[in-house]
């Protein structure tokens, strides 16, 4: 069983791809996504968060609501806005954001080797959110959200990707914020061949972003090869639909911290309990840190800069020395009791994104008490933490720019 392969893809026309793409789902809250198809009747939204299309008083993992998904995949198809390519292909997919570009390599890749360890993770999965996905998969027959995965740089594949997309593309679609989506089919065989041998060749690959999706298909996988007293290995279930980009293409923001009290102190015992582990010092402007174990914090209408002492750093676990360990280490654990970020509802996270208002404003409006920035993690430390198998804490990275769900997808059938 080969590390990927190339999958007759799922996809909308070239004039729909526009109308049909849409956010990963996760990253949406309901109402956001009801607002966002007002005028969309076929975006992909409808598809991958179909409770929008059901009252509110639908809980959003009931029954009907994936089978609204498979209502409305079989509309998708059934009006043409998508259609299956006629062959197995391997895709491009180039993401423009202002001066940032990424080009990478669309696949599908073999749920073996993510069970084994060749395709490394980083981050644990919840099961509700894995069994969502489970339910989706099992409703579509398909996979239409993609695993965000990254491979260190390798000058082959890269040559191939840049070569390809040296033609017009299939597909060219602004999404919103400006940011363009771009697809070319690689539809000659001995190009094929050659990136399937390329990356068979790699040691690992990573999974960046879509763990559950990821586990998912692993579970899914699962139960239907062994409902399939033919299983063969070649079946499309052995495989999950991914998007694959050279880990320096890759742009990881911060995963920012805020916390809703603290832990019944006042102000300035809280300031004082600081001063133990960081030096603490006011700053005149909103601050984002510069390198690992610095911290900015945003307390009551003043930020602060806070550097960790170095003897608090360890150097040679790849866990502990991140900066979202250091912090609950350090200060969320032993000063505001939060011991379990995973699960207290005293803490919630802000992608770097969101900017200065996105911890300024939790605060200010009196939902939250304290808000902090971190120092982004870096693609060498997310692959370091994977190699050492180990798991990075929640909440650690946020990639953008995001992959569009929508313009490719996977059919199991």
């Amino acid at each position: 069983m080969s590390l990927i392969k190339p999958f007759a893809g799922l996809r909308p026309a070239r004039e729909r791809a526009e109308d049909v793409m849409a956010p990963p789902y996760d990253v949406l809250s309901r109402e956001e996504a009801k607002q966002k198809v007002i005028g969309h009747p076929w975006s992909f939204l409808h598809l991958s968060r179909p409770e929008i299309d059901l009252p509110d008083d639908v809980d959003q993992h009931a029954p009907e609501v994936y089978a609204k998904a498979a209502e409305m995949l079989a509309s998708l198809r059934g009006a043409g806005i998508l259609s299956s390519d006629p062959q197995p292909y391997y895709y491009v997919y180039r993401i423009w954001v202002d001066t940032h570009v990424q080009t990478g390599l669309v696949a599908v890749a073999s749920v073996a080797a993510y069970d084994s360890g060749r395709i490394k993770r980083h981050e644990l999965t919840r099961p509700e959110k894995e069994d969502d996905r489970v339910r989706q998969i099992d409703a579509l027959n398909a996979q239409t959200g993609p695993v965000l995965m990254t491979y260190k740089a390798n000058k082959t594949l890269d040559t191939i990707l840049a070569k390809a997309a040296e033609a017009p593309p299939d597909v060219n679609a602004i999404a919103e914020g400006n940011v363009m989506h771009q697809l070319w089919l690689i539809t000659d065989r001995a190009t094929c061949d050659s990136i399937t041998r390329t990356v068979e060749g790699m040691p690992s690959l990573y999974v960046a972003d879509g763990h559950h999706r990821a586990a998912a298909a692993s579970r899914v996988a699962a139960q239907r090869k062994a409902a399939n007293s033919s299983h063969t290995g070649d079946e499309p279930y052995n495989y999950f639909l991914s998007v694959m980009f050279a880990h320096c293409d890759m742009h990881i923001f911060e995963y920012n911290r805020v916390v809703r009290d603290l832990n019944g102190l006042t102000q300035q015992a809280f300031l004082d309990k600081l001063e133990g582990s960081f030096q603490v010092t006011p700053s005149p402007h909103p601050y984002r840190p510069t390198c690992n174990g610095e911290f900015g914090m945003y307390l009551k209408g003043r930020w602060y800069r806070l550097a960790l002492y170095p003897n608090r750093i360890p150097t040679e676990d790849p866990v502990a020395k991140l900066d979202a360990s250091l912090l609950t280490d350090n200060l969320l654990d032993p000063i505001l009791g939060i011991k379990d970020i995973r699960c207290d509802s005293r803490i919630d996270f802000v992608g770097g994104i969101r900017g200065r208002a996105g911890l300024e404003d939790p605060v200010d409006s009196g939902n939250m008490a304290v808000a902090f920035s971190l120092f982004p993690v870096t693609m060498d430390e997310l692959m370091a933490v994977a190699d050492a198998d180990e798991i990075m804490p929640p909440k650690s990275t946020w990639f953008e720019p995001k992959l569009a769900d929508g313009l490719v997808s996977h059919l199991l059938d």
